[in-house]
């Protein structure tokens, strides 16, 4: 199969409501929020960054989570995803899942599926629930082992299968370690087979149990050989009615960015970190954080018992950090990248988790192709233990050393960060900024920033390239109209 860049532009899907427009940016619209509506759960993970288990001390109530729903149906809103803990673990989850719907928000459950029951899902889809997301983390020995209970697979399988019967979308999250890759395909089978539309991929991140069992994160240098495979699947997937959906530490700017992020639109990329700019993460006591994931002893922006969600949005600083932040609190290898401006070091939950700071990212497939090309790699090693507070991070030591066989490479070369470029970022009238857009060279497909003339990757000229391929592409659509005349003309001489 061919795997190249200009090989993989996916098959047009409909487009997801939470799918960002340039006016989402601008007004701070929080369009997609992820709600974690309790820590209780029934499953002992692993890996869950956020040690999930017992309740929270002082979770919200049934009022207070009804208004809080309002409060964001008035910011704009347009999609809810209830996670937990196990979101039907909380006995009121029904009333949450109705009050979100009146509002006309998209609402979803991501979910273990450990005795979710039939009960349980009938109750859902009658107050209005239309989407199911199931974690599966690999084939049933990983899975169950991973997710820390036997069966745990076997139930998530059946749930989704249930799920489709009754009409919802039907969805499956996959974190990937080092185990992980050899599993995909076969899981891919799977999934497909149980009835799941959407494939969701993300890394294990260096937070909260997974700190504590360091052996289930991936190295850095590995994508050099997950990256072909996930792009292989996506391709796969959309011919056989799956779309894969990379999470926000897949990438960034390698051969496949052009698949990851627009749903065939390649004009769609990475523009940094989302968190506080059209997201917006919730703990179950009210807890209010820019995502989700992020360490709520650095990310806590403000409680709905103490402030509206709208001021906690719009005014507090920890909420807000992604909005103007300068490429000049990147360090490292992130630093001088040519895209650091565009990247601003891709996902902060991933860096700083990991090691202590945001503005560093090794987890980025350009990244490790880069320094392959000059017989380097990235590992992690472990140096501090996490405290036992959810979403607690504690810290990795980021090692560069020479790929075996390679020691003969040329150099990396040195890079001046004084020549990053940099693109100004103002704000809008609704107090958002507006994201950079790069181009695509049609020499390569990799993506430049839009006053380059020379190609910075392949060195070709970039016009040039660009008026070749709208040649091709003029060409082959006369083509295809010519074939379509000739098949209408066919059929007209059959009729006759």
């Amino acid at each position: 199969m061919d795997t190249s860049a200009s090989a993989l532009s996916p098959a047009p899907q409909e487009v997801p409501v939470r799918f960002r427009r340039m006016e989402d940016h601008h007004n701070l619209v929080p369009v997609h929020v992820v709600w974690e509506i309790t820590l209780a759960c029934n499953l002992k993970c692993q890996h869950c960054g956020s040690r999930a288990g017992r309740p929270r001390a002082d979770e919200l109530t049934t009022a207070e989570a009804l208004d809080l729903v309002d409060q964001l149906a008035a910011l704009g809103t347009r999609e809810m995803t209830l996670i937990g803990g196990e979101a039907y673990l909380r006995r009121d989850w029904i009333d949450i899942v109705r009050r979100c719907r009146d509002h006309g928000m998209r609402t979803a459950i991501q979910t273990g599926a450990r005795n979710l029951t039939d009960a349980r899902l009938d109750q859902a889809v009658a107050a209005g629930l239309q989407g199911l997301g199931v974690s599966i983390d690999g084939l049933p020995d990983l899975h169950d082992r991973v997710r820390g209970v036997p069966g745990s697979y076997d139930q998530a399988i059946s749930a989704l299968r249930r799920a489709k019967v009754l009409g919802l979308d039907v969805s499956v999250n996959t974190q990937i370690g080092p185990e992980t890759p050899a599993h995909l395909p076969d899981l891919m089978d799977r999934i497909i087979e149980a009835g799941a539309t959407h494939w969701q991929i993300q890394l294990t991140v260096a937070m909260g149990n997974a700190v504590d069992n360091p052996d289930l994160l991936l190295q850095p240098y590995q994508l050099i050989d997950v990256m072909p495979l996930l792009a292989r699947l996506y391709q796969e997937g959309v011919e056989r009615g799956l779309l894969m959906i990379v999470g926000n530490n897949i990438g960034y700017f390698g051969p496949y960015e052009r698949m990851w992020r627009g749903y065939g639109d390649e004009s769609m990329h990475w523009t940094g970190c989302a968190a506080g700019q059209t997201t917006i993460g919730i703990e179950a006591d009210g807890t209010i954080k820019g995502c989700p994931s992020l360490a709520t002893s650095l990310y806590s922006a403000g409680h709905v018992r103490d402030m509206t969600v709208e001021d906690i949005w719009r005014h507090t600083e920890r909420i807000s950090f992604g909005r103007l932040r300068s490429v000049e609190e990147m360090w490292g290898y992130c630093r001088t990248c040519y895209y650091a401006d565009a990247c601003r070091a891709g996902c902060t939950w991933t860096s700083e988790s990991l090691l202590g700071r945001r503005g560093n990212n090794p987890y980025c497939h350009h990244r490790v192709l880069d320094l392959a090309k000059h017989g380097l790699r990235e590992r992690v090693v472990k140096v501090k233990e996490a405290p036992p507070e959810s979403f607690a991070i504690s810290e990795f030591a980021l090692i560069t050393e020479a790929i075996p066989g390679m020691e003969d490479a040329p150099p990396l070369p040195a890079r001046d960060p004084e020549h990053v470029h940099i693109h100004p970022r103002e704000r809008a009238a609704g107090g958002g900024t507006t994201p950079p857009r790069l181009e695509v060279c049609r020499g390569c497909d990799q993506y430049i920033w839009p006053h380059e003339e020379t190609c910075p990757h392949c060195g070709s000229d970039v016009a040039a390239e660009a008026a070749r391929h709208a040649e091709d592409t003029a060409r082959r659509r006369a083509l295809i109209e010519q074939a379509k005349r000739f098949l209408a003309g066919l059929q007209t001489a059959g009729m006759e």
